[in-house]
C-alpha cells in the first residue's frame, strides 16, 4: 500500500533527523515530573488530537493536561475552528483556567506553524514560565507566509523544536493530472513523535530510580485502584480528571 510506504519513509526521516531533539524533550519531561510539574498539550483543529492521544492513556503518563478549547475543535464548527486559529488575541482566553507552575512543560502542535492562535499560546505559556516544545514542520512554515501579526512562526517562539518534516499541504501523495494532494500525515507522525518522547521519558525516570506515574489499562484486574491514586495525585492540576 502506497500510504504505508510513504508513512514509513517519513517516519524514517524523523527517526534519523530528530533523535537528539526527542531525547532532549524526554530529558525535559523527566526533570519536569521529578520536580512535580505537569505536561500541558495544546493544538487547534486536528492538532488537538495529539493531546487527546496522550491524556488518560493506558501505558502513558498520568500528569498530562490537554487543553481542550472547544471553539478551536472541529465539533463546534469546522470552518469556525479554522477562522479562530487564524485570529490574533485568543491566547489569554485559551489559557484562562490553565495554571502554569515552575518545571511545567508545554507542548504546542501545529503542522504549518503559521497561525496566530498556537503561536501566541506558545508565547504566553513561555512568558508564564513553562518550558515550551513545538511540534511543527519547518519545511511547511518556510513555504507559507506567517499569519502572526509580527510575522512569527511557531518554531521561532518556542524553547525547543521537534520538526515533523510534514510536507507543505500535509498530504503525502499527489495526483498531478487532477492537481490533488491527499493522504495527510501530520496526526500519524505527531502521535508517533510524542509516543516516542513519553516512552523515553518513562525509561529515563525508571533508570534513575524514580517510579514513573504511568496509568495501567482499566481492563487489567487491580488497575482501578492504581489509576485512582494517580488521578487523586494530580486532580488539582488537571481539570479533566
Amino acid at each position: 500500500m502506497k500510504y504505508f510506504q510513504e508513512i514509513h519513509k517519513l517516519l524514517q526521516t524523523v527517526e534519523e533527523n530528530e533523535q537528539a531533539s526527542i531525547q532532549t524533550a524526554a530529558e525535559k519531561l523527566a526533570n519536569c515530573l521529578v520536580n512535580d510539574g505537569i505536561i500541558h498539550v495544546f493544538g487547534c483543529g486536528h492538532s488537538h488530537i495529539i493531546g487527546e492521544e496522550l491524556f488518560y492513556r493506558a501505558g502513558g503518563l498520568a500528569p498530562i493536561n490537554p487543553i481542550f478549547y472547544e471553539d478551536l475543535m472541529l465539533h463546534k464548527g469546522a470552518e469556525r475552528s479554522s477562522t479562530l486559529e487564524r485570529t490574533s488575541g485568543l491566547a489569554e482566553d485559551i489559557l484562562t483556567n490553565v495554571t502554569i507552575e515552575p518545571h511545567d512543560v508545554f507542548f504546542i502542535t501545529s503542522a504549518s506553524g503559521r497561525n496566530p492562535a498556537p503561536i501566541q499560546v506558545a508565547e504566553l505559556a513561555k512568558k508564564r514560565g513553562a518550558y515550551t516544545i513545538g511540534l511543527t514542520s519547518t519545511t511547511y512554515a518556510k513555504a507559507q507566509a506567517s499569519r502572526h501579526p509580527k510575522g512569527m512562526y511557531l518554531h521561532e517562539v518556542v524553547d525547543h523544536v521537534i520538526d515533523t518534516h510534514i510536507p507543505v499541504g500535509d498530504g503525502l501523495m499527489k495526483h498531478d493530472p487532477l492537481n490533488i494532494q491527499y493522504a495527510p500525515a501530520s496526526t500519524v507522525i505527531g502521535t508517533a513523535i510524542v509516543g516516542s518522547i513519553i516512552s523515553e521519558t518513562i525509561s529515563l525516570l525508571a533508570k534513575n530510580g524514580h517510579t514513573p506515574p504511568v496509568f495501567q489499562s482499566g481492563n487489567l484486574d487491580g488497575a482501578d485502584e492504581h489509576n485512582r491514586k494517580l488521578i487523586e495525585r494530580y486532580r488539582n492540576r488537571i481539570p479533566h480528571f
